[in-house]
């Protein structure tokens, strides 16, 4: 009886150990999802290249490919966009980029070698075009006060090579956000090109 009882009372305990471990699981997974990634700048004003961006909500993947570009794309890159996650679940309520909100554009070429004149190559799953070496990444930061001189964005490249610059100092506005202002279909931003934002 006594036997039957410490097996019983072990494999309570045994299971209450496992559920626990299992919530906390839960729990630690949810808080990571969770985590927000404010700008963060150094003491002379430079952006700090964000972390984690691999972990936010991806937009899309916008391409101007140099050979449809006779060889001179102004963005010769996939744009592979990412959305601050606080940020994107913020606007999901409001369709409002909050203020903080961050846009993380990593620059990708395309792979080569190109085997058509359009600048195109053919793979097992048919003729296209195909990603290929990271190129650096350019950053958007929305803070209405800080860069109200630009609509209320702020624009930052780290490098159009790799590896990415781990700061980068505020672009003029003649480089970056007149483009945005005159062509971006909301508050600066190209949302007719993700269909997560373009609601």
């Amino acid at each position: 009886m006594r036997a039957k009882l410490s097996t019983t009372t072990a494999l309570i305990v045994s299971s209450a150990v496992v559920t626990a471990v299992f919530v906390q699981s839960i729990s630690t997974s949810g808080a990571q999802t969770r985590a927000c990634y404010p700008p963060e700048y150094t003491s002379s004003g430079e952006l700090v290249l964000p972390r984690n961006f691999h972990e936010w909500i991806y937009m899309g993947s916008p391409l101007t490919p140099n050979a449809l570009n006779d060889g001179h794309a102004g963005f010769p890159e996939y744009h592979n966009v990412y959305m601050e996650p606080c940020a994107y679940a913020e606007y999901q309520k409001t369709h409002v980029f909050p203020e903080g909100t961050i846009f993380f554009k990593e620059l990708q070429l395309t792979l080569p070698p190109a085997e058509n004149p359009d600048g195109s190559r053919t793979e097992p799953s048919g003729r296209g075009y195909f990603p290929g070496a990271l190129n650096g990444a350019d950053v958007t930061v929305k803070d209405s006060t800080r860069y109200a001189d630009s609509g209320g964005w702020g624009y930052y490249n780290f490098n159009h090579h790799e590896p990415k610059a781990p700061t980068a100092k505020l672009k003029q506005k003649t480089e970056c956000a007149f483009c945005h202002i005159a062509s971006a279909k909301k508050d600066e931003v190209w949302t007719q090109f993700y269909p997560l934002l373009d609601r």
